[in-house]
């Protein structure tokens, strides 16, 4: 198995503060108040064909995430989507990922940071598929997670924000520690939510029920499929869903920029076989994001 570069020690170079500078030279000081206290917010994206996704939609979502933690970035949104564009092109990247990121920085280290710098950054990285190839097109295994997604009123949960990623990781990393792709997680009120970085969908008589997300983002490519779905006249349901349903659906798939739409065979003790309705959103998704087809206006 290839030893994998870590990531400040990776080539090119990373768009910050207003300039492109040295990969392995964007540093930050470990007094930032971002990494204390997890005052940054971040988007995901995906470059397809040198084309970046739903750049403008996830730009203004970096830019909400940022105002519900009291954060107003230093740049306009078109000078952030200049940036993203400007650093693929040195990159020469054409499919790969984007992590845009904003975060206060060390003039202050206490929990009150009026004062502090408001720092963003912009890297990218060649990127094929967030699992396994060969895992992916049969379907991967979730475990459930321990932890919940918390209620709105206890964190601002509609916000991309780094600290609410904690029990994810926390969570993920139980998963693959027995054997798991990735966990479900719950919200506070015991409803199916989402993966620890993923969108859920099910399946049932040829129609897709997804969780309604009143505590947890409602993903851009979870909009994305839905958009397509409704198109081909699928219907989608968004609502409530309790885990002892999941014994009564056929499918199931995760989305998100960097999962995409992933199969899924099994949750803990339910199993699921991905069939034709699964397959036909993954391409179609595919084609969406690669300009092959646009879902109608």
């Amino acid at each position: 198995m290839a030893s994998v570069i870590p990531f400040d020690q990776r080539d090119g170079v990373i768009w910050y503060d207003g300039k492109l500078v040295a990969w392995k030279e964007a540093k930050t000081h470990v007094l930032t108040h971002g990494l204390h206290y997890g005052s940054c917010v971040f988007e995901g994206q995906r470059s397809y064909g040198g084309t970046i996704y739903k750049l403008k939609e996830h730009t203004a979502r970096l830019f909400r995430s940022a105002d519900m933690l009291g954060m107003k970035i230093p740049f306009s949104e078109d000078e952030i989507n200049r940036a993203c564009i400007e650093t693929i092109e040195a990159n020469g990247i054409t499919d790969g990922y984007l992590r845009p990121v904003a975060f206060r920085g060390s003039e202050m280290m206490a929990v009150s940071a009026q004062n502090t710098t408001i720092h963003v950054a912009i890297a990218t990285w060649p990127w094929a598929s967030y699992f396994n190839p060969e895992e992916k097109l049969k379907g991967i295994r979730l475990d459930f997670a321990q932890y919940r997604r918390p209620a709105p009123d206890t964190a601002p949960t509609s916000a991309k924000a780094a600290g609410l990623y904690m029990i994810c990781t926390v969570s993920k990393h139980a998963a693959e520690a027995k054997g798991y792709a990735d966990a479900m997680m719950l919200d506070y009120r015991g409803l199916i939510a989402e993966a620890t970085g993923a969108n859920v969908f099910f399946i049932k008589d040829g129609e897709l029920h997804t969780p309604f997300p009143d505590c947890f983002l409602n993903g851009l490519t979870r909009q994305s499929v839905i958009a397509i779905a409704r198109a081909r006249q699928i219907k989608v349901h968004e609502r409530q869903i309790r885990p002892e349903e999941l014994a009564d659906f056929s499918e199931c798939f995760l989305t998100g920029s960097a999962a995409e739409v992933t199969p899924v065979r099994e949750i803990g003790p339910y199993s699921f076989k991905p069939g034709a309705l699964t397959e036909q959103l993954m391409n179609a998704y595919a084609d969406e994001v690669r300009g092959v087809a646009k879902v109608p206006a």
